[in-house]
């Protein structure tokens, strides 16, 4: 796919997708999901960790209010379903560690993108705001799935209604992310982050991701037989004997990945 509203850049195993509409706040169009879809498949098969970013002074302020085809003739039920959920599910289900890395605003939909992802990285002066109720809609995008699950029923339910502003301190402290940095440390931090997850052991990422995700709906013991049979492909693979090895003899493991 030739990416207009998007750039995509594969290096050492790290994937960076930024989204590029910065003149509007990077506003999600019909053509950015597709693209973002399209780009995480793509860096999935061939990456081993994704890291979706922006360009700008903004992450995501949300869905483009400014894209005719959206809001002359809203049908949200049919864009959710067809155009949305399919790049959200694109994340959640990417095979390897995915990162966003929230350079600034992530306002909406464009904050329940951000929290798709498996790990969360603000910069300091960066905020989170499901600002929904401001234009009479509900949070969407995952919003109602992923806030009572991080951060609580209170927090979410807060967060929903108000639409405030979370700072990424605030954000950080709820558990709404996994950490947030000084600015001028931003990229430097998520670069690391994901420097160090490219060098990993990627079947266990994936398997990581998956029984974590289930525990939601599992009881334990259904939850402790998915860990054994998850724990028993782990213990067949090279990267866990090489893992063995390293450990005895001191050094770093260089983990096998795809």
């Amino acid at each position: 796919m030739d990416y207009q509203t998007i750039t995509l850049d594969i290096t050492d195993g790290v994937a960076v997708i930024r989204l590029s509409r910065a003149e509007v706040m990077n506003a999600l169009n019909g053509q950015m999901r597709a693209e973002i879809t399209h780009a995480v498949g793509e860096a999935g098969r061939t990456a081993r960790v994704v890291v979706l970013t922006g360009e700008g002074r903004a992450f995501c302020s949300g869905q483009d209010l400014s894209d005719r085809s959206s809001v002359a003739n809203p049908d949200l039920e049919r864009t959710l379903r067809d155009e949305y959920q399919p790049m959200l599910m694109a994340i959640v289900n990417c095979p390897v560690p995915t990162i966003c890395a929230v350079n600034g605003a992530a306002a909406g939909a464009g904050a329940n993108l951000a929290l798709a992802a498996d790990v969360v990285i603000a910069t300091e002066s960066a905020y989170f705001m499901q600002a929904f109720t401001r234009i009479g809609l509900i949070p969407d995008a995952g919003g109602t799935w992923t806030l009572p699950r991080t951060m609580g029923m209170a927090k979410a339910m807060g967060a929903a209604l108000f639409a405030d502003r979370i700072t990424a301190k605030q954000a950080d402290d709820w558990g709404l992310i996994w950490e947030h940095a000084p600015d001028a440390e931003f990229e430097a931090t998520w670069k690391a982050r994901a420097a160090h997850l490219a060098k990993g052991p990627t079947l266990a990422y994936r398997h990581v991701k998956t029984i974590i995700r289930a525990s939601f709906e599992n009881d334990l013991e259904t939850q402790l037989t998915a860990e054994g049979k998850a724990q028993g492909a782990c213990g067949q693979s090279r990267d866990f004997k090489e893992g063995v090895v390293a450990f005895m003899e001191k050094r770093p493991a260089r983990f096998e990945g795809r």
